[in-house]
């Protein structure tokens, strides 16, 4: 009975396409989600969460339930075959948010030349981010984190040299934020007699204002700290 495209009856926007026993958005970065109705109840499991709206009204051309909100979303079966097209496209991918990035600085202290090198690297690591759609249904959009290669050199002898991910800020950041987040960027600072200071940003990946900066501090001797960014 659900087979098809689903459109908002107020709208008259495609929400989403039922095919076998999943659930297809239209949004190239939202993942697919697993679907059974049990009871009277709209089960959408899309990996890391599981969602359930309660059914109000199912028929072959209409499906109506209730969101996470407890508003109603009202949804007619389309009978318009161009909207096939939106789900044309081949297996979705995650999104790369961040094209690999170099800089080269060079810094002077206590009579010193040093060179800072920050590369940042999209990688394969996947990040799952959980909004809702304007119908207020739970979907889940995958990206791809970056990893941020950090070198200090003073002529040739390093005084640092490695890989920094999200992960070494961990206790920094809320454990809800950092899953769902990215190491979005790093840049330097300034030096002092601490070290040299790079300003770290996580962020969330879908161009949500929401972000923390934190101040990744590496010492002369190559000591590597965290604080946060005053």
């Amino acid at each position: 009975m659900l087979q098809g495209i689903w459109v908002d009856d107020e709208s008259e926007e495609v929400v989403f396409r039922i095919k076998g026993d999943s659930v297809f958005y239209p949004d190239s970065a939202t993942m697919p989600a697993y679907f059974k109705i049990v009871a009277d109840t709209f089960v959408v499991d899309g990996g890391s969460q599981q969602d359930k709206y309660p059914v109000v009204k199912r028929t072959y051309h209409t499906f109506w339930f209730k969101n996470t909100n407890g508003d109603f979303v009202k949804l007619t079966r389309s009978n318009d075959p161009a909207d096939t097209i939106l789900f044309s496209a081949p297996l979705r991918q995650p999104v790369l948010i961040t094209e690999k990035v170099k800089r080269d600085t060079v810094v002077y202290y206590d009579e010193k030349r040093y060179h800072c090198y920050i590369t940042i690297n999209p990688t394969k690591y996947k990040v799952v981010r959980s909004t809702y759609s304007d119908d207020g249904m739970a979907l889940e959009n995958v990206y791809y984190d970056n990893i941020v290669h950090l070198g200090v050199y003073q002529g040739k002898r390093k005084v640092f040299s490695r890989n920094v991910a999200k992960q070494e800020f961990a206790k920094f950041v809320p454990g809800h934020f950092i899953s769902q987040a990215i190491l979005g960027d790093m840049l330097f600072n300034n030096v002092d007699d601490k070290g040299f200071h790079f300003q770290a940003s996580l962020c969330l990946p879908d161009g949500n204002a929401v972000s923390y900066l934190l101040d990744v501090c590496i010492g002369f001797g190559g000591q590597f700290s965290v604080s946060f960014k005053k």
